[in-house]
């Protein structure tokens, strides 16, 4: 056997195959989702996300202290309006009693070392639940919709949020916000985390259901990428980061392990995020309970491959 054949003395002990990874998973990566509702008692199971729930503001201390006592570093937030009267444009999404904001200064008060990102979008508030402002065909109408996007992510920062995080995908969102922050004198205070290539994916729909969120006509197919278009994804990219993004995401995460490294190469000086999403999860602990793996050696693979493809965040990951 040649010299150069023999690979497996470098990895026959568990701490140097950990030294064969350029990158180690670690806690600080993980974001985890939550779905704060208008109800500030709830404790809603949401079935098809196991062990997850809609949680009302007043039930934060007790759902996450147990969390950041162990190493929880950050949370994303996604309102999930019930009790609230949704029109065209979204108006509750940034209502200052609303579930979001309130959120926001219940987890600074309580948890003042945790970083808090919003996500941004209006899917959850409007009346049609498609992510912008339509024309009156039904049609997506850019302009108006972007200046809301920014309007909201100001009313965010403005409430303490660290980071804002458009996830709707409008053509020239993350150039408005930016500026809408740098007008506000908040540009330096809180980072933008752009959905930069977010794909139109069947694996969303326990998220929908968690949120409430499901468009009542039509789909989103106008605007998240289509599944196949790997060049599209890559100008989205580079055109979120002339625009100003601080972190560029891909989503979903392994169907798309290839975009995730694609990003790394485009973007090397930008940390880049991912997205396990409410999918993916469902799927990983599906075969758990099934019996086809064990769950928490399938977290970690998943998760170790985003981190292999690239990624340096990862959001909604189910080793959580």
């Amino acid at each position: 056997m040649d010299i150069s054949s023999i690979l497996q003395g470098g990895y026959q002990h568990p701490l140097s195959r950990s030294w064969q990874g350029r990158r180690q998973l670690t806690k600080s990566m993980f974001m985890y989702p939550i779905f704060i509702t208008d109800d500030p008692d709830a404790s809603v199971v949401i079935a098809s996300l196991p062990g997850q729930r809609r949680w009302g503001v007043n039930q934060l201390e007790y759902f996450l202290g147990p969390l950041v006592k162990k190493g929880l570093k950050s949370v994303i937030l996604f309102g999930v309006p019930l009790n609230c009267e949704k029109d065209g444009r979204g108006t509750p999404a940034d209502d200052p009693s609303g579930p979001v904001i309130q959120a926001i200064k219940k987890i600074r008060f309580l948890f003042p070392s945790l970083y808090i990102a919003c996500d941004v979008c209006l899917c959850e508030y409007t009346s049609h639940g498609h992510c912008g402002l339509l024309h009156a065909d039904g049609t997506i109408n850019t302009k108006p919709s972007v200046l809301r996007l920014a309007e909201v992510s100001v009313n965010y920062a403005k409430a303490g949020a660290h980071c804002v995080a458009p996830s709707d995908m409008m053509d020239g969102r993350i150039k408005a916000i930016k500026q809408a922050l740098i007008d506000s004198d908040l540009a330096s205070k809180c980072t933008l985390m752009s959905y930069s290539a977010k794909f139109a994916s069947a694996l969303y729909g326990p998220f929908r259901d968690a949120a409430g969120s499901a468009p009542s006509f039509g789909d989103r197919k106008c605007y998240q990428l289509p599944p196949t278009a790997k060049g599209l994804a890559r100008r989205a990219i580079q055109r979120d980061m002339a625009e100003g993004a601080d972190i560029i995401m891909v989503k979903p995460a392994l169907p798309y392990l290839d975009i995730i490294s694609d990003a790394a190469q485009l973007a090397p000086d930008h940390p880049l995020a991912c997205y396990q999403v409410s999918g993916e999860f469902a799927m990983v602990h599906a075969g758990a309970a099934a019996g086809v793996y064990d769950l928490k050696t399938m977290a970690f693979e998943t998760t170790e491959s985003m981190v292999r493809a690239g990624e340096y965040i990862g959001i909604g990951c189910s080793v959580l």
